[in-house]
């Protein structure tokens, strides 16, 4: 059986590789940052502004839909990636290290920014749209589990480490670690991934790049009820992205300051074991429940299911439970229900923002609005926490979720969807 005809055995390595990528920036680095004791409001506004790159990959997504072969730009993408952490682990050793390590970040952003975008038009070229709903769940748990891995073997590596040498060298160890695993990703995904070619017939020219960035553009903006699908979009994750950025600093932050005090292999361990279980199981149970509802009906459980993780840090944050099977439990149930929760925007982009002319670049689009309403939650959130303290803040999160599913009623979904189920 090719690799065309069984999705399994592509899908899981290609998103999981995005999202290795994307959360070392937007993660990873966070959290290496409030090691080596960079202040809360600092390690928000630098990965925010490290994100933008995912903001702005719409401007050049056009130039994509110019190379008929996606697989080609994934893989390329993947091995500079892997040069770029291999970068870092330098950096680290070096004088200066915080300037020339936020420098290869930003590399590595923008090159990881340009493999999403290939990446999802890889996917949805390969697939149709039964097989998209599908796959989806798995799409997102291993995008997704790449955050879990990390936090939980990265973690859980970095805390032996620094028992045994400086912070420096610890994480110095984490990113070669990092940069082995993508490059080895990569040759997987080199013998793996479909290559279905392009129909498009265009000229490579600068003229025929700029008149395909403005007609997506134009066709983008033509939409029917583009603008409150925009508004949407941003509101969906605006809660939840301030809970991503806080909650596991929260979780290392000493009780004297207002955290739970855990060490960073306790972390690795809770996130690595009951995290990746819960996020994996709620990220393919929601794409099952999904295409069982279809998209309509499915999507009200899914925003109320993104609110449930900023509730359970608010009950941590006000308990400050000392038993790590309590905290196990917390982390355990908020995995699920983002998992659970978090398939309902890719769904959406996909079914109601991306069909038409120019899907992938249109796809773009509409995870570069999604990612600057994540962007917007990451710059607001240190100077939150640090203003309201960790239980106001979280309680100030619960509040930040309503909204996208207040506006839910004026969302256009698509009605003329084929059933995703057999009878």
């Amino acid at each position: 059986m090719n690799a065309a005809s069984s999705p399994l055995r592509w899908v899981p390595s290609l998103y999981f590789v995005q999202g290795l990528q994307f959360f070392v920036v937007m993660l990873i680095a966070g959290l290496m940052l409030k090691n080596l004791g960079v202040p809360n409001d600092q390690i928000g506004n630098w990965t925010a502004t490290l994100g933008l790159a995912w903001a702005f990959k719409p401007l050049w997504s056009p130039f994509l839909e110019l190379v008929r072969s996606k697989k080609l730009v994934v893989v390329a993408t993947q091995y500079l990636g892997a040069a770029s952490l291999g970068l870092i682990a330098l950096a680290l050793q070096l004088p200066g290290w915080f300037a020339l390590t936020i420098g290869v970040m930003f590399v590595l952003a923008y090159s990881s920014a340009t493999h999403d975008i290939a990446c999802d038009g890889l996917y949805m070229a390969s697939l149709d749209r039964r097989a998209q709903a599908e796959y989806v769940g798995w799409q997102g748990a291993f995008f997704n589990a790449s955050k879990f891995i990390a936090l939980g073997g990265l973690m859980k590596l970095a805390g032996l480490l620094e028992q045994h040498g400086s912070v420096f060298a610890a994480w110095s160890t984490i990113f070669a670690a990092l940069a082995i695993m993508l490059a080895l990703l990569a040759t997987w995904n080199l013998r793996a991934l479909p290559n279905p070619l392009s129909p498009l017939d265009l000229q490579l020219s600068a003229s025929a790049v700029m008149r395909t960035q403005r007609d997506v553009v134009v066709a983008f903006l033509r939409k029917p009820g583009i603008w409150v699908a925009v508004l949407f979009i941003v509101l969906f994750r605006l809660g939840e992205g301030q809970v991503q950025t806080i909650g596991p600093l929260f979780l290392i932050e000493p009780r004297a300051q207002g955290g739970l005090g855990l060490t960073s292999g306790q972390v690795g361990d809770i996130y690595g074991i009951a995290g990746t279980a819960g996020f994996l199981a709620g990220s393919i149970l929601g794409g099952s429940f999904t295409a069982r509802l279809q998209l309509r009906r499915a999507l009200p459980w899914l925003i109320v299911a993104m609110i449930v993780p900023n509730a359970v840090f608010y009950a941590l944050s006000t308990t400050l439970p000392s038993d790590l099977w309590t905290i196990t439990a917390a982390v355990a149930t908020e995995s699920f229900f983002y998992g659970f929760g978090f398939v309902g925007m890719i769904l959406y982009l996909m079914q109601a923002v991306a069909p038409g002319d120019f899907q992938t670049a249109h796809y773009a689009l509409g995870t570069g609005v999604m990612q600057l309403g994540f962007i917007l939650s990451k710059f607001l959130s240190g100077n939150i926490e640090m203003a309201l303290g960790y239980e106001r803040f979280f309680l100030w999160t619960i509040a930040a979720g309503i909204p996208a599913l207040v506006l839910l009623a004026f969302v256009r979904l698509p009605d003329n969807v084929a059933p995703l189920t057999s009878s």
